[in-house]
């Protein structure tokens, strides 16, 4: 008996250190600030203790799709001029229906052969139909919606990409489970809100288009200077460079970029040869095989690089390029971020902000300091309770709530989980179980002392008969705990990671703790002396 008493206490003592090396790591010395220090370092506080910036941003997943059907518009052309396959058009008829495609002034002749080859590379994408003189393509609901569900996903990784590399601290960058498309973003910590939210929301697509005609004074003359309409293939963007001399002016752009945001392979700040910011960037292999082939075939005639949907820059191209360029005309912050945005990835569709909240650091502390207080208050309400009502035996409930407190910040720090406030409100309601639990074995032990058993005896039935019910409460609760962490937000995965976790500690601390307590004041009392409980 003695020997297997030791060897449970050791175990125990040897739990408690590990934890509590968990919640201060080595501290650098003694002292109380030492041990605060090492105690901030080591649990990591949520945006409603820290302080920070609160986004549900939308994500615009019509532009992705309407992106994707360009890309294959531009495929289309390739593949129908590689076969040596003449047709009138391919254009998107509507503007506003960004699904469809439309083929026209198909040659009699070859119309099985385009049949063929749109079966073939475009069926599984695309419903095909025929018409009078062609073929209208209109992308599947399935496809649509796993593009959809692809562009969310991709810019939630962008996003969180581009935060960590800003340093922002402990970010959460999340799909809103309350909303259709959107993205909850937190940001703990942050000082600068506001570039944050600019670099987020730049979609920072760069292309590169051929330019078809400007710069216009206004979009009624580029329409005058094109027999009264745009052309479908075309699209009319405005300039939106640093020469003054163009602004508000307009230039008649070729639909399909040449390359755009994905084909970046890097991209970098620097310097031109006049000591002004500028951004270089790297193409990808096969991008830069497409830009060289468009460059060579194209010298001594205009392209445009167009970011974020404006001109930025129209040269003449005076040699063939392979697979670098370089953006010119920037401000210091500007080609710092952009060279960020496009080494991280350009978003796949532009981002509008539904929510905006900001927590300042003194709220934040306020909330710990009340959180704080309610957590000491009530655990040492509870713990006078025991040891008034249960006398002797409260002192093995409180040394039990002790450790069950001590494991669960401990493994916070292990984890690097972070503490919100409904995490706190997580940690008072373990408490509140922690105490359930020893109040059932408790009673349970008083009935068997008063149906005149032994102390022993009553010990052993009091665990024995009580088990199965702290374990039935302690699953029943964790289940839902568990479904608040999958449909639930931050806060709410917060409080529920934190209450699963202590309900776990407070099940050995209950249980194997207690009981081991008990057997050490059993083994030191004599055969029939009273047991206080």
């Amino acid at each position: 008996m003695r020997k297997n008493l030791t060897g449970k206490t050791v175990l125990i003592v040897a739990i408690l250190l590990v934890f509590i090396f968990g919640i201060f790591g080595i501290p650098h010395g003694l002292g109380g600030q030492a041990l605060k220090d090492a105690l901030a370092k080591r649990i990591n506080l949520g945006l409603d203790l820290k302080g920070g910036t609160h986004l549900v941003l939308q994500v615009m997943v019509d532009e992705a799709v309407g992106a994707e059907t360009d890309n294959a518009l531009g495929r289309l052309q390739s593949d129908l001029q590689a076969a040596g396959i003449s047709v009138g058009s391919i254009v998107k008829p509507n503007p506003s229906d960004p699904l469809t495609l439309q083929i026209s002034g198909v040659p009699a002749d070859k119309s099985g052969d385009i049949r063929n080859l749109l079966d073939t590379k475009y069926g599984q994408q695309y419903n095909i139909s025929s018409t009078q003189d062609g073929y209208t393509l209109t992308l599947k609901p399935s496809e649509q919606l796993a593009l959809e569900k692809k562009t969310l996903q991709q810019s939630i990784e962008t996003i969180s990409t581009r935060i960590n590399s800003l340093g922002v601290t402990e970010p959460t960058v999340q799909e809103y489970g309350l909303g259709k498309n959107q993205i909850l973003v937190e940001l703990p910590g942050v000082d600068d809100p506001g570039r944050v939210r600019d670099i987020i929301q730049s979609t920072a697509i760069l292309e590169i288009h051929a330019v078809a005609g400007g710069p216009y004074a206004t979009q009624e003359a580029a329409k005058q200077a094109n027999n009264g309409a745009i052309p479908p293939d075309q699209e009319l963007i405005a300039y939106g460079g640093n020469e003054a001399g163009l602004q508000g002016q307009y230039y008649l752009l070729q639909r399909v970029a040449v390359v755009r945001g994905p084909d970046f392979r890097d991209a970098q700040p620097g310097r031109d040869e006049n000591g002004r910011p500028d951004a270089t960037f790297i193409l990808t292999r096969a991008a830069g095989d497409r830009f060289y082939d468009f460059t060579s075939k194209n010298v001594n005639k205009p392209m445009a690089i167009m970011l974020d949907n404006r001109v930025q820059e129209v040269a003449n191209i005076q040699e063939a390029i392979r697979d670098q360029g370089r953006i010119s005309g920037l401000g210091e912050q500007k080609a710092k971020d952009l060279s960020l945005m496009l080494r991280t990835g350009a978003l796949p569709a532009s981002i509008h902000y539904l929510e905006e909240r900001t927590v300042g650091p003194s709220l934040g502390a306020d909330s710990i300091r009340k959180g704080v207080t309610a957590s000491i208050v009530g655990m040492l309400a509870v713990m006078i309770f025991m040891l008034v009502y249960y006398k002797g035996a409260g002192i093995n409930a409180d040394l039990a709530l002790f450790l069950n407190l001590v494991i669960l910040l401990g493994w916070m720090g292990f984890t690097g989980a972070t503490l919100t406030l409904p995490g706190i409100a997580g940690v008072i309601l373990t408490v509140g179980m922690g105490v359930d639990s020893n109040v059932l074995i408790f009673e349970r032990i008083r009935e068997e002392i008063h149906a005149g058993k032994s102390a022993a005896a009553s010990v052993d039935q009091g665990f024995a008969h009580a088990w199965t019910t702290i374990l039935d409460t302690h699953v029943t609760t964790m289940v839902s705990a568990a479904i608040l962490f999958l449909f639930g937000t931050g806060p709410v995965k917060g409080f529920a990671v934190t209450l699963v976790f202590g309900l776990g500690a407070n099940l050995f601390t209950a249980v194997f703790v207690s009981r081991t307590i008990f057997d050490a004041i059993l083994n030191r009392k004599g055969r029939g002396e009273a047991l206080s409980i």
